[in-house]
């Protein structure tokens, strides 16, 4: 479904994804660019300090209208699927209780390409970006931070199957909420919120275990990184403390990369529920592009 709705809304999710793209690279490039001032002062030059200044207004012009237009584009995208999701879903015969929960189920999708996917993009351009910086100012502390990358990979590799099981008993239980809440038989309510909880926690259980083997990673990194860089009497201080700070963000981009491989989890266990043929694009075509008429011959 997550596709579906990306080929529908194209223009719309190209614009903003277009966005995300100038926004992170823009930020990319801050750590260096202090760098580079912090070079120039140390020989009285300014010249550092005005590139950085631009830099900053121009990330502030770019991520200004980057949240001034999503938030339109992607509020359209659910008030239109949302209505029609609730009418298939109806006609198909589906009790009030699916469609409530489906329908909340259906806002996660939007919600992931409004917030989820700018991050996604920004983490992902922030990670290559980075890499490629490092690799250019210290070969050593690019392939340790190459190593946390397959530490994450492996990691999340190894359990998504569990992630996806726990999310599909989560909905399940979900979809009947509506319902047993409607009985008021307090005994049946009690067992339905015990075991929403209970998935919840395996959920979050997991999400402990996989957290722990990251961070033993992370934390390797942030101790080996000062020592392979700093070299007394030979490192550039402007640039040492780039390789620093683009350590830090390496760390703090890749660190959102398993957020997203749950929600990819997540949302690829709801389309299964929703069924990607209900909203494809052929059935609705984007009332911004329509086909134009064929001429009268």
């Amino acid at each position: 479904m997550l596709w579906a709705l990306i080929r529908r809304f194209k223009w719309r999710v190209s614009a903003t994804i277009g966005l995300v793209l100038a926004e992170a690279f823009l930020d990319l490039l801050f750590p260096l660019f202090i760098g580079i001032a912090i070079n120039g002062l140390l020989v009285d030059s300014f010249g550092g300090l005005v590139a950085l200044a631009a830099l900053g207004v121009a990330t502030l012009v770019v991520g200004s209208a980057r949240r001034f237009f999503d938030t339109r584009a992607y509020a359209g995208i659910y008030e239109q699927v949302a209505a029609e999701v609730t009418d298939q879903q109806r006609r198909a015969g589906a009790p009030t209780s699916t469609i409530a929960a489906r329908t909340n189920l259906l806002r996660e999708f939007v919600d992931f390409l409004e917030d989820a996917l700018p991050q996604l993009i920004a983490s992902i351009v922030t990670v290559v970006g980075i890499l490629v910086i490092i690799a250019a100012l210290n070969l050593s502390v690019f392939f340790a931070c190459l190593a946390l990358l397959g530490v994450i990979v492996v990691t999340y590799a190894a359990t998504s199957a569990r992630n996806y099981r726990y999310n599909a008993r989560y909905n399940d239980e979900l979809e009947t909420q509506v319902d047993k809440i409607a009985s008021d038989d307090g005994a049946l309510i009690g067992r339905h919120f015990r075991a929403l909880m209970r998935w919840n926690r395996k959920l979050s259980d997991l999400e402990t275990l996989n957290y722990g083997v990251v961070w033993l990673g992370v934390i390797a990194l942030l101790v080996y990184a000062p020592i392979a860089i700093i070299e007394p009497g030979e490192t550039e201080y402007g640039f040492a403390f780039s390789a620093i700070v683009y350590v830090f963000q390496y760390i703090e981009a890749i660190a959102l990369l398993p957020l997203f491989v749950q929600q990819f989890i997540r949302l690829r266990e709801i389309s299964t529920r929703l069924h990607e043929d209900r909203i494809e694009p052929a059935e609705q075509p984007d009332p911004e592009h329509e086909a134009e008429p064929e001429p009268v011959t």
